[in-house]
């Protein structure tokens, strides 16, 4: 038998309500009075959620300074701003709330506001992270990316290009989950998320580093995601639901935090390179063009496996099929053409696909990546 190694899983405090203890539950982590940096997404205002957080942290003694300069794919200008903001007020925690750019660009604050480099400095692990850095929290208020659980963080550089940064440094020490903060989830961004959330499960149960011990926490996501998906996006207000793709989020992420992803990620993030694209729906229409290509392949059963977490009989042919029908119930537009990015060649998306920031990934993928494939998936994903 081979080595098996699964990392740490943060503390995760889960329940309808969740949010009202944020602040006490950073006691005794952190100095009574201490100031607390929290990362929000600017969208959440309207919601209550950043109030109902600050009042929290407010509650149980702690100064709050908020930052929301951020948008979707966060920059690496924008963490180091709030690295920046962080520094000036001696912050000692970062509570990151919001989706998966919220969670990157907190967990990225916290692990470089204890030195003086920006955020490049670290991107694809060129160097360390400081020795000393800030107690993080992940509040997720979307089911999809996992960010809450992992030691990764994918930011936009100057060019555009999706870089990680990578390190037990950026994962949360602790992960609030309360459902009712996903409630007010607009449907195509439920849909969107919550296939975020089974594409990781899926390539992190049959990638090159795929082993049974990891496959505990992605096969419980996958049968969460088919169990709720349909039902969270028909009816938003279903705590049930939504608690259930809560918990398949963050058991993905644990699942890509062990094995990682594969090829439909490479394809996901060179996609959003060249054009704007929500990463779920990049990620899913990517697993579409793929997975039968890789399911073909099978030798060990994990893509049958997988097949079986989602219902179906264990036959490896049976997987691409109820993935794309589940994609296109739950809303998911799967066609890109005709919506102004026609200009981006197959050609120009292949050779993002084979930059250095996404190789890992085609490295993970189980079936070899040749050029020529990535070409042809490239081609598959413009004009389907």
């Amino acid at each position: 038998m081979g080595t098996i190694q699964l990392a740490r899983v943060p503390e995760i405090h889960q329940g309808d309500g969740a949010i009202a203890g944020l602040g006490g539950s950073l006691a005794g982590r952190v100095p009574a009075g201490s100031a607390v940096l929290l990362v929000a997404d600017p969208g959440l205002g309207p919601s209550g959620a950043i109030d109902a957080a600050e009042r929290s942290l407010a509650a149980a003694g702690f100064g709050v300074v908020r930052f929301t300069d951020l948008k979707s794919d966060p920059s690496m200008a924008q963490v180091d701003a709030g690295a920046a903001l962080a520094r000036r007020e001696r912050a000692r925690a970062v509570v990151a709330l919001g989706g998966g750019s919220a969670m990157d660009a907190g967990k990225s604050i916290a692990g470089i506001a204890g030195g003086s480099h920006g955020a490049a400095h670290y991107g694809l692990c060129a160097n360390p992270f400081p020795a000393e850095r800030l107690l993080a929290v992940c509040v997720p208020t979307t089911s999809g990316t996992g960010s809450e659980a992992t030691r990764t963080a994918v930011l936009s550089a100057a060019d555009g290009a999706k870089v990680w940064l990578w390190g037990d440094e950026l994962k949360p020490a602790l992960v609030v989950l309360d459902p009712a903060l996903t409630a007010g989830l607009p449907a195509a961004l439920t849909a969107a998320t919550g296939i975020d959330a089974l594409v990781h499960a899926i390539e992190a149960s049959t990638n090159a580093n795929a082993n049974e011990a990891n496959d505990l926490y992605c096969h419980r996501a996958i049968e969460l995601v088919v169990r709720h998906l349909r039902r969270a996006v028909a009816v938003p207000g279903d705590l049930r639901a939504r608690g259930g793709l809560q918990w398949a989020a963050t058991l993905a992420g644990i699942g890509i935090d062990n094995c990682g992803t594969a090829i439909a990620h490479n394809i996901g993030h060179a996609l959003a390179s060249l054009r704007p694209v929500h990463h779920g729906r990049a990620v899913g229409i990517a697993l579409r063009a793929t997975l039968a290509w890789n399911a073909a392949e099978d030798p060990d059963g994990r893509f049958a496996a997988a097949a079986a977490a989602m219902g179906e009989a264990r036959d490896a042919a049976k997987l691409q099929p109820a993935f794309e029908r589940l994609l296109r119930e739950s809303g998911v537009k799967v066609s890109l053409r005709g919506e102004g990015h026609d200009d981006v060649t197959p050609a120009a998306l292949a050779r993002q696909m084979a930059r250095p920031e996404n190789e890992a990934m085609r490295r993970s993928n189980r079936r070899k990546v040749s050029d020529a494939d990535l070409l042809a998936f490239a081609t598959t994903v413009l004009t389907e």
